[in-house]
């Protein structure tokens, strides 16, 4: 992946399209710009959603947020303001605005402000597990987490592949004994320590409340919740529908907070219907 100097850091970018529709090439598609959540690279949006977007005619665009190597750590702290500027002007860098974009948990947070705060840049926007506030056991998760960071603290393997699980998945997955062993053992393999930008990603503030100033948003959106998700319960995500003039709110039946990787058919069936309704 390429790496792009905008808003004064390095962003770690890449663009697809499909050659064959003539997509491959600037301009040459509608882009879509994806935005990763918290701790996560950009490239988790090529299992499932970058393919199903590439095949219908898209060229889409993933990239690392500020906060995940190689892209620029700042190791030092974040807000959710340097990564919305971020994401403009990588989109300005492109130079093939205005985007549809879709983000994720902290990757819809930025989604939501950059819609508000640069309507210019936007065509639509997709939200997965967004919210404009959170409630007391995420922000008391919050704290947890930053004190486990504080301290050092390295649960065992197993266990903590057990809690990823638990706050990640549906009830639905882990009742699948294939399906539960497969996701617990990438768990356990992909676990590790935490680096410094994912420590900073993890702190950045969670005292906020943004429904009132979501009223103002103007560009087409849809909130999609995950039925079973802890980490942002789906009624966090019809909050933001709600608030926002003509959004769509849009459920999706037993997924947790990785539901676009767990039902992925589901997920990208409404994506690719909401960029080509009128």
């Amino acid at each position: 992946m390429p790496l792009a100097t905008v808003n004064g850091i390095s962003l770690n970018y890449q663009v697809k399209g499909d050659r064959a529709k003539g997509t491959d090439v600037k301009g040459g598609g509608p882009l879509v710009v994806m935005i990763m959540g918290t701790g996560s690279p950009g490239r988790v949006w090529e299992l499932h959603q970058v393919p199903a977007l590439v095949a219908a005619g898209y060229r889409v665009c993933t990239f690392d947020n500020r906060g995940i190597a190689p892209s620029y750590e700042a190791a030092g702290g974040m807000t959710i303001d340097d990564l919305v500027r971020d994401t403009a002007a990588l989109i300005e860098f492109l130079g093939e605005g205005p985007a549809l974009v879709v983000g994720q948990s902290m990757g819809s947070r930025v989604a939501q402000e950059l819609a508000l705060a640069r309507p210019d840049l936007v065509r639509k926007a997709v939200f997965m597990a967004g919210h404009g506030r959170l409630d007391q056991f995420q922000k008391t998760l919050s704290l947890g987490e930053h004190e486990l960071d504080a301290a050092g603290t390295r649960l065992p393997a197993k266990y903590d592949a057990a809690l990823t699980a638990i706050m990640n998945l549906s009830p639905a997955t882990l009742a699948d004994t294939n399906a539960a062993r497969d996701w617990l053992d990438l768990f356990e393999f992909t676990g590790g320590p935490v680096s410094p930008g994912v420590r900073a990603q993890r702190r950045m503030d969670h005292d906020f409340d943004r429904l009132a100033a979501y009223r103002q948003i103007r560009v087409p959106c849809l909130s999609m919740g995950f039925a079973d998700d802890r980490m942002i319960p789906p009624y966090l995500s019809r909050e933001v529908a709600e608030v926002i003039p003509g959004a769509r709110y849009q459920e999706i039946p037993d997924a947790g907070h990785f539901g676009y990787l767990e039902r992925p058919e589901a997920v990208n069936k409404v994506l690719l219907e909401f960029f080509a309704g009128a």
